[in-house]
């Protein structure tokens, strides 16, 4: 393999041009005859036995040219990447230039991480928080007991708001039943929001044994297929309820706790609320301390970056919800959301992802951050014991680049918490209020499942090791098209051949 050139474009792009010798391609060829051969059928010799010439005089010298390359190429490409000493950041597209008996070569145009300039990252000053715990804190969390406790008793007067009733309903458009308008022995609080606007409020007043014909319109912000559109609901009420609330004294006290007075037991509720206050308040500064980092950071984040992080959140959580038995589409439409929507989702948090990742990779080098190999030792044996899987396994599934930059990461964010601090202290110093204690983020939280793919719309704050991903194949080498094929950064770009892909003839 070899590098031609190294050409820089506008917008972070670069474009490589890498030559594969005859020698190099003539192995890549006879391996995939090996393997290929098995399933070539060829008049007067046993299915796998056919000689290779015999196979490429009968379907053309070039029969597999494209496999080989397909097969061959991300490794090549691989090789130019760390030859050059270039960071690819997201897709990269790969063109064959040319390609016969005397080897191939290839253009790839990827997108490089960009220059950033750090600004305040080390004695990140974060605003004290208010811990005081007030006597209506208590209350609230008190009041989380009293629910548990309250009960629903059946009561024959019109419906009041915060009463429940139990109903049944259809729902009609244009005097048609519609699909999901429809429902037997439902229980709704009235005043709960449950339901779209005006639905509840027609229901206060009604009786057990009342049939109520609700008129009203979806909101403008609903399923497509509902969105905007006037519909009746035929309601039956079947009953209505009150809440019957609990006393709340010291009875109350040792029924829902181990406490025997209701003062014992508000003050380990006290204690509670503190201690939540405080876990709020620690991942609320260890939050703004790495936005503080990332805002006094200037770079110009190229588009493609945030593009490829998009699409893998979006992927990443439509994945996961098909992995819960739930089709997409419907969970779509159930949630009264669209695909645009959560595309834009995605492209809103892919950008707070792109930026804080950059100014990490940054903070990395800066302070002069390695991984030792015991370390990536370790990362691997925490990921393989996670889930229970062998280390060669594990090493074979997830790349060492992907683990050490994840383990990099997760230093510089460690270094800069390291060094936040509570209120107006000086800069560079680590003085001031007392900070909360941040705890080292484990590589398990940070490492994706060997077989899982990358991160949701409603953005992951970890980015996930990336899994080696199959190459699509390449262009018909009959038809040269120039079809366009996206691929990982740092992973087997997908190629495509121009109109002027040259093939020679053996």
């Amino acid at each position: 393999m070899d590098v031609k050139s190294v050409e820089k474009l506008e917008n972070n792009k670069v474009e490589m041009t890498i030559a594969v010798s005859g020698e190099e391609f003539e192995a890549a060829i006879d391996k995939v005859f090996k393997k290929q051969r098995g399933s070539i059928h060829v008049p007067g010799f046993r299915k796998g036995h056919a000689p290779r010439k015999v196979i490429e005089g009968m379907y053309g010298a070039d029969i597999f040219y494209s496999d080989a390359v397909n097969a061959s190429y991300p490794a090549y490409y691989e090789q130019a990447l760390t030859q050059s000493g270039l960071d690819s950041v997201a897709y990269t597209d790969v063109t064959i230039a040319e390609m016969g008996k005397d080897g191939y070569t290839f253009k790839a145009r990827l997108t490089v991480r960009p220059e950033v300039k750090l600004g305040t990252y080390k004695g990140v000053v974060v605003p004290a928080p208010d811990l005081t715990v007030t006597e209506e804190d208590v209350e609230n969390e008190l009041k989380l007991y009293v629910s548990r406790a309250t009960r629903l008793v059946a009561v024959d007067r019109p419906a009041k708001k915060w009463d429940s009733v139990v109903i049944d309903f259809e729902g009609f458009m244009d005097g048609k039943p519609f699909e999901g308008g429809q429902a037997d022995g439902y229980e709704l609080e009235l005043g709960s929001g449950s339901f779209i606007p005006g639905f509840e409020d027609k229901l206060i007043g009604a009786k057990a044994g009342d049939e109520v014909a609700v008129d009203l319109t979806f909101p403008e912000d609903y399923q497509p297929e509902l969105a905007g559109k006037p519909v009746l609901f035929k309601v039956k009420v079947n009953e209505v309820k009150e809440k019957s609330l609990p006393e709340v004294d010291d009875e109350f006290a040792k029924d829902v706790s181990e406490f025997e007075t209701l003062a014992e037991f508000k003050k380990d509720l006290e204690t509670k609320a503190r201690e939540g206050k405080e876990a709020q308040a620690k991942q609320e500064f260890e939050d703004a301390a790495i936005k503080l980092a990332v805002d006094a950071m200037e770079a110009e984040v190229p588009e493609d970056m945030v593009k490829y992080q998009a699409d893998r959140l979006y992927n990443s959580f439509q994945q996961r919800i098909s992995a819960q038995g739930i089709p997409f589409e419907s969970y779509v439409e159930m949630m009264g959301m669209t695909v645009d929507a959560l595309k834009t989702q995605a492209n809103e948090s892919a950008q707070e992802l792109v930026r804080r990742e950059l100014m990490l990779h940054a903070v990395a080098q800066a302070e002069g951050m390695s991984i030792s190999d015991e370390e990536l030792e370790q990362a691997y044996a925490d990921i393989a014991a996670e889930y229970q899987m062998p280390m060669e396994q594990v090493k074979a599934s997830v790349p060492a680049s992907d683990i050490c930059k994840d383990e990099l990461d997760r230093k510089a964010r460690q270094f800069i918490l390291d060094h936040a601090r509570y209120g107006d202290a000086p800069a560079g110093g680590d003085e001031g209020a007392e900070k909360p204690k941040t705890k080292k983020a484990s590589t398990k939280k940070a490492a994706a499942k060997p077989e899982d793919t990358a991160a949701e719309p409603a953005a992951d704050t970890e980015e996930k090791p990336k899994k080696k991903r199959a190459a699509k194949k390449a262009d018909d080498a009959e038809t040269g098209a120039a079809a366009e094929v996206k691929s990982e950064p740092k992973k087997k770009p997908a190629a495509k051949k121009t109109a002027k892909a040259a093939q020679t003839e053996e």
